[in-house]
């Protein structure tokens, strides 16, 4: 048999060998692109359940305060921290998920966020340790970042380098019905809980049982990961050729445009995300007075919409292409940031789910079902986990860590959402130009 000279770049479009293509054909991508979006599920339930509790509980049982809002102000900044160690999770599994392979690493990861949950929902209240409550909650969320910006790009490149070339966007959309499904089942479980409990009870103890549920999450996760397969891309690399030495500086050396171009694409899907997910409940509760059910009423509906519309998506990014669909996608988002506050003042409950509905289901879900190929395709096999993870771990840093922060910032310093619009606007139109600059290898 004769061998080509191999340059270390693997070609995402090349035919799949005989023995992968009758894999595809007995449903492994599907077995694939279902542990991984289970995965991302577990990994984002951890971390939205975190998100959640912020608005509801935190801002009371760690940082309490006579203003709720700075309270939630003090308890946003501990989100941030979680964000922050996310690239160092990306760094680290990305490096030796590159060379020891993708299997083994989401392994881990998923073990350290559900732990470091479980722990959470363990961590005595600020009344009874005072000031370490709050540091042991910043520690633990430094964990469950680290596992967080481990688990995404393992995930992701599991599916595509399963996922044959002209179902790419439709199988990794897939994957990512795992981040509405991860806000959907926390926001259900502390809304039975809140609904079911007095408050004083809820605030109590019943908050904790959703983050004390992880723990079976995280045996459902590791049971289901260790029946997947290695990919064949990261095989064919092994037998080919040694794997990269430093994959994270190869990255950065050799792609520094795609991570750069990348990150500004991703700040706004990250970001206006959580302004409809976690900003919104924050707001509707503390300035507008609504219950919190009605707000959070309308994230479930609009979670639930997006499992149905993100793989649509994703396989219409497969036949009009990534980057038409990432920029509209963006374009739309600019536009509802005109009138989402406006639709959440109305104090209407329809309107206010209209507003969350649009935003998760049409909005992010346009742009997070292109995502996950649109990224991937950036990079060869050899160091496809890293540069995937850098891009991936810092833009939300920008995006989703810094939104809730900046927003209820303006909320408590200028009692206005005019300046939170503008916010939003500039960050639609920031990723939707990087987005259109950026060029995959493969169209």
């Amino acid at each position: 048999m004769s061998h080509k000279a191999f340059d270390g770049r693997i070609d995402l479009a090349e035919p799949l060998p005989h023995a992968a293509a009758a894999d595809v054909e007995s449903g492994l991508v599907e077995r694939v692109a279902f542990a991984s979006a289970i995965g991302n599920a577990i990994e984002y339930y951890d971390f939205t359940l975190y998100a959640t509790a912020t608005a509801l509980v935190f801002n009371k049982i760690f940082f309490p305060s006579s203003d709720p809002l700075v309270g939630s102000l003090a308890a946003f900044a501990t989100f941030f921290v979680g964000y922050c160690a996310r690239p160092i999770g990306g760094m680290l599994f990305g490096h030796f998920g590159d060379r020891v392979g993708r299997k083994a690493m989401l392994l881990i990861t998923i073990m350290m966020m559900g732990f470091g949950t479980v722990l959470i929902g363990l961590m005595p209240s600020y009344d009874q340790v005072g000031v370490l409550a709050p540091i042991g909650l910043l520690i633990l969320r430094i964990v469950q970042g680290i596992g967080l910006g481990g688990e995404y790009g393992g995930g992701m490149v599991m599916t595509v380098e399963h996922a044959p070339p002209e179902k790419r966007g439709y199988y990794s959309a897939l994957v990512h019905i795992g981040v509405p499904a991860g806000f959907l089942i926390p926001i259900v479980l502390l809304s039975v809980m809140a609904a079911a409990m007095p408050e004083e009870v809820f605030l109590a103890w019943g908050w904790r049982l959703p983050f004390l549920f992880s723990i079976v999450l995280v045996g459902l996760g590791v049971f289901i990961r260790r029946r997947i397969s290695e990919t064949p891309a990261f095989a064919r690399m092994l037998k080919e050729e040694k794997p990269a030495r430093l994959p994270l500086v190869e990255a950065v050396t050799g792609h520094w445009r795609d991570i750069l171009l990348g990150i500004g694409a991703k700040i706004a899907e990250s970001g206006l995300f959580n302004v409809y997910a976690v900003v919104a409940i924050t707001y509707c509760m503390t300035r507008l007075g609504l219950p919190k059910q009605t707000i959070l009423n309308g994230v479930l509906l609009g979670c639930a919409l997006e499992c149905i519309t993100l793989p649509m998506f994703g396989a219409l990014s497969d036949r009009i292409g990534r980057k038409a669909v990432y920029a509209v996608g963006m374009a739309f988002q600019a536009a509802l940031a005109l009138v989402f506050f406006p639709m959440l003042d109305s104090g209407n409950t329809g309107l206010i789910w209209l507003a969350i509905a649009l935003g998760l289901a049409i909005g992010h879900g346009s742009v997070y079902g292109a995502q996950g190929a649109f990224f991937s395709e950036l990079f060869p096999a050899r160091i496809r986990y890293s540069g995937l993870s850098l891009v991936q771990q810092l833009g939300p840093i920008l995006g989703g860590g810094l939104s809730p922060l900046i927003a209820t910032a303006i909320l408590a310093a200028y009692g206005t959402t005019t300046l939170v619009t503008v916010y939003m606007v500039g960050m639609a139109l920031l990723s939707a130009v990087s987005a259109l600059a950026l060029k995959p290898r493969h169209a």
